[in-house]
């Protein structure tokens, strides 16, 4: 298995140094920051979801109204999404733009007029998230300040864009019984998780520097003080009995609150740097391998 959507920090290339601290056993996973859900589909893949019972949450609406209507509606999804990979053929970023600001940006304004309910978003727009998704630069989600998607389109000669027969297999995945998709904040993973289960965190990356920063996942951002956040709910959530594994930046900030911070280590959770290799940078000759930091209560081979 492996993810239907790309995502900025999307985790396949780090997933050899994270199934070091997948834990032999556990309950229920929980992921409480989706995006791509590699992890999620890697453990199923893997056969590793042993209870079958999965909880996936985001705070982004679309991402989590695409992952529902994918489990719901995969063929309508497939037929729309052909239609938009036929237009992208034939006009490549014209028709990314078009798409963009004519279509999508305006359905979206819409929907968020009449409520944002997720079952409000349709098959239709949920191709279009993710035709966006697929051709967009890097893979990034990114919104202005009064919420409109402004990813420029990316630049792939032959964008993979349907996949009707794994979408097909996502779908089968997402509708398995014990598996459970929620809009949620990461915070509401402290009423679910309990002791025996298992937790990835994968906030948005604190960044290096000032011009490093693509944490406008939403509106609001993800700030420092939120990168606070996240670590107390691990603290709390290792206290209780539950595996905890965290990746994030090797930034100022994510060092302090886990390699020099007492409540982590009283809690059990130490921190391991490792490297990876990320491509978002405006500059080719910056991409490459970078040390990031893991976060776990799992002792780690």
């Amino acid at each position: 298995m492996r993810p239907f959507l790309k995502w900025a920090g999307g985790k396949r290339q780090l997933l050899p140094q994270l199934r070091r601290f997948y834990p032999s056993r556990f309950a229920t996973y929980h992921e409480p920051f989706l995006g791509s859900g590699a992890v999620f589909f890697d453990l199923a893949g893997r056969g590793l979801l042993a209870s079958g019972a999965a909880v996936l949450t985001d705070e982004n609406p679309d991402l989590i109204a695409a992952y529902l209507r994918v489990r719901d509606s995969v063929d309508a999804v497939i037929r729309a999404l052909e239609r938009l990979e036929r237009g992208h053929m034939a006009d490549g970023a014209a028709h990314y733009r078009h798409v963009r600001d004519q279509r999508f940006n305006p359905r979206r304004r819409t929907w968020r007029a009449a409520g944002a309910g997720l079952d409000d978003y349709g098959p239709d727009l949920a191709a279009m998230f993710i035709y966006l998704n697929r051709t967009g630069y890097n893979g990034l989600y990114r919104v202005n300040q009064s919420g409109g998607f402004n990813v420029p389109p990316g630049r792939y000669l032959k964008p993979r864009i349907t996949d009707a027969d794994y979408l097909r297999a996502v779908s089968a995945t997402l509708a398995s019984s014990g598996v459970q998709i929620a809009l949620r904040s990461f915070e509401g993973v402290l009423d679910h998780a309990a002791a025996g289960d298992f937790v990835y965190f994968d906030p948005p990356y604190a960044p290096l520097s000032p011009t490093a920063n693509f944490r406008s996942y939403t509106a609001r951002g993800f700030s420092d003080a939120d990168q606070a956040r996240v670590q107390q709910v691990a603290v709390a959530l290792a206290a209780r009995g539950v595996t905890v594994l965290l990746s994030n930046s090797t930034a100022p900030v994510v060092l302090e609150l886990f390699e020099a911070n007492g409540p982590a280590r009283a809690a059990g959770l130490t921190a391991v740097r490792v490297s990876a290799r990320r491509a978002i940078n405006t500059r080719a000759d910056r991409r490459g391998l970078v040390e990031e930091l893991l976060v776990t209560n799992v002792t780690h081979s």
